[in-house]
C-alpha cells in the first residue's frame, strides 16, 4: 500500500496535472481535430512550462538550501515554489493565447493559477493538498466539457476515472501522512471550484 500511495502522489504530482489535462483536452474535445503538429507542440510547452521549469526551480531551491524536501512537505517552505508555479502558469496562458487556443482552455489554465494562488495563502496557516487540487481541477475541466457540450466522445468513463483517480490520490496522501483528510478534502475542493467557476466566465 505505501509502495502504491508513493506511485500515486508520483505520477500525480501537481506539476503533471497540467499536461494531462491538456492531453486529455485533445481526446475528448473538439480540439482533437487539430492537426497532430499542434497537440504535440501544446502538450510539449504546457510540460516544459508547468513541470519542467517548476521541478527544476524547486531542485535548485534544494540544493541551495531553501526548501529541505523536494516534495516540498513542510508547508512553510511552499510559498516561493508556489509562485514560481503560478508566473510559470501565466508563462502556458500567454503561450495559448498566442496560438489562438479557445477561450475556456485559457480559461482552465487561469483557474488552475487562481488555485494555486489560494494554496499558496491557505498554506501560511495550514497545509491544504496541492495534489488533491490538481486532479479534482481534471474531474472540473471535464465537467465542463460535458456541460459545455464540447465532447467529442462518451465522457462517462472519463468522468468516472477521474473521480475514482482523485479518491485514489487522496487516499493515498493520508495514507501516507502528508495530509490530514480535511486537508486533501479542502485541495480537492479548491481545484474543483476554482476552475469550475473560471471556465464559467465564458
Amino acid at each position: 500500500m505505501k509502495l502504491i500511495s508513493r506511485l500515486l502522489s508520483w505520477i500525480f504530482s501537481p506539476l503533471l496535472c497540467p499536461t494531462y489535462a491538456v492531453i486529455i483536452i485533445f481526446i475528448i474535445s473538439q480540439l482533437a481535430l487539430v492537426p497532430a503538429g499542434v497537440k504535440i507542440s501544446s502538450v510539449v510547452a504546457t510540460f516544459i512550462t508547468t513541470c519542467v521549469v517548476p521541478a527544476g526551480v524547486i531542485m535548485a531551491l534544494y540544493l541551495m538550501g531553501y526548501v529541505s524536501d523536494p516534495g516540498l512537505n513542510n508547508r512553510t517552505e511552499r510559498t516561493l515554489p508556489y509562485l514560481i508555479a503560478v508566473i510559470c502558469y501565466v508563462a502556458c496562458i500567454i503561450f495559448f493565447y498566442r496560438a489562438n487556443a479557445p477561450l475556456w482552455m485559457l480559461l482552465f489554465m487561469g483557474g488552475a493559477s487562481v488555485a494555486c494562488v489560494v494554496n499558496i495563502v491557505v498554506n501560511r496557516w495550514w497545509k491544504i493538498s496541492a495534489h488533491a487540487a490538481g486532479v479534482a481541477g481534471i474531474v472540473a475541466l471535464i465537467v465542463r466539457i460535458a456541460v459545455d457540450n464540447l465532447a467529442i466522445v462518451d465522457l462517462f468513463w472519463w468522468m468516472t476515472g477521474s473521480i475514482l483517480v482523485t479518491g485514489a490520490v487522496m487516499t493515498a496522501r493520508v495514507y501516507m501522512q502528508r495530509h490530514t483528510l480535511w486537508q486533501v478534502v479542502a485541495g480537492a475542493f479548491n481545484g474543483f471550484i476554482c476552475v469550475y467557476l473560471a471556465t464559467m466566465i465564458h
